[in-house]
């Protein structure tokens, strides 16, 4: 990647969170204790799905992906923001700045499309139970997810590309806890326009595709179980899309809350709280969201630990 316009900036000053100097150590343990919750959970629920054969179907397939991109999105920010709040050496080299903004945005469309992906297989459990494995058959799945990490890679790749033709002059204090690509816009002494025109419509293309594949399949969820309604058939579909419900009203929640529902409070902070809930809230929960209302979960992880009781012995 040529440099030759940043010439100005060989590093940039990560302020981090805006929280009080005496409250440095008790944020610390804190979000230490979230990352590590996070990383051991979605760990465990990759371990439950490769060693459980009852959990080799589509569903699980892609929740294994999902973990491993959660992982992944909370270890690019995280791990940085804790040696920072640690050390206080808030400098990061530009070229690493570049490259956690790009596996940010990579691991971030990647959740995104999953969502979405995981939505339609659920949609076809629903609507047609007897075609299901007919339909979502291995193959299916492998170029679903496939699609999900290339299209994530252009997406992510297309925002680096355009990143790194702008000029950093002087300033490079970013007022955030890792390198965010609004953040870095705000800092170019280059003309920035192409780049939030390409934010604006390809970012909210990938974001309405995801999005309207979720709401069509549960619209089509409700009309199918409101042909023949029945408290049995009702119950079962929650068990069925619960989980998967909750992920996505935490997910896109957060964004309507902080995008579609602003108020007066500074718009910084908010950006800072709704990063948080990308990377450490949302990651951290899945694992106890698909695990405690699960029974296949349940059952796998109890196998698991009587397993691991008997090695003991």
């Amino acid at each position: 990647m040529k440099r030759g316009n940043q010439s100005s900036v060989s590093e940039f000053i990560l302020l981090g969170l805006p929280i009080q100097p005496e409250q440095q150590g008790i944020f610390f343990t804190l979000f230490l204790a979230m990352y590590l919750t996070t990383v051991l959970g979605n760990l465990l629920i990759i371990l439950l799905i490769r060693l459980d054969s009852r959990l080799h179907t589509p569903m699980y397939f892609f929740l294994c992906h999902l973990a491993f991109s959660d992982i992944s999105l909370s270890s690019v920010t995280i791990p940085k923001m804790l040696s920072n709040m640690q050390t206080q050496h808030l400098s990061i080299p530009y070229d690493g700045c570049i490259t956690q903004m790009y596996f940010f945005s990579l691991f971030a469309a990647i959740d995104n499309f999953l969502l979405g992906v995981m939505a339609y297989d659920r949609y076809v459990a629903i609507c047609h139970p007897l075609h299901y494995m007919v339909i979502m058959r291995e193959e299916l799945c492998d170029l679903l997810v496939a699609a999900c990490w290339f299209f994530s890679c252009l997406n992510a790749l297309l925002h680096t590309l355009l990143l790194s033709r702008l000029s950093f002059c002087a300033d490079n204090i970013i007022p955030h806890f890792f390198c965010d690509l609004s953040e870095l816009l705000k800092l170019s002494c280059s003309e920035t326009y192409l780049n939030e025109i390409v934010i604006f419509t390809e970012g909210g293309v990938l974001t309405l595709l995801a999005l309207g594949a979720i709401l069509g399949s549960y619209i089509c969820i409700c009309f199918t179980v409101l042909k023949v309604p029945s408290t049995k058939k009702i119950f079962k579909v929650l068990s069925t899309c619960g989980s998967h419900l909750f992920l996505v009203f935490l997910y896109y929640g957060t964004l309507a809350i902080i995008y579609f529902f602003p108020s007066s409070n500074n718009s910084q902070v908010k950006n800072i709280i709704a990063s948080i809930m990308y990377t450490e809230v949302t990651p951290m929960l899945n694992p106890f969201i698909y695990s405690l209302r699960n029974r296949d979960m349940k059952l796998a992880l109890g196998i698991l630990c009587g397993r691991g009781t008997i090695l003991a012995k």
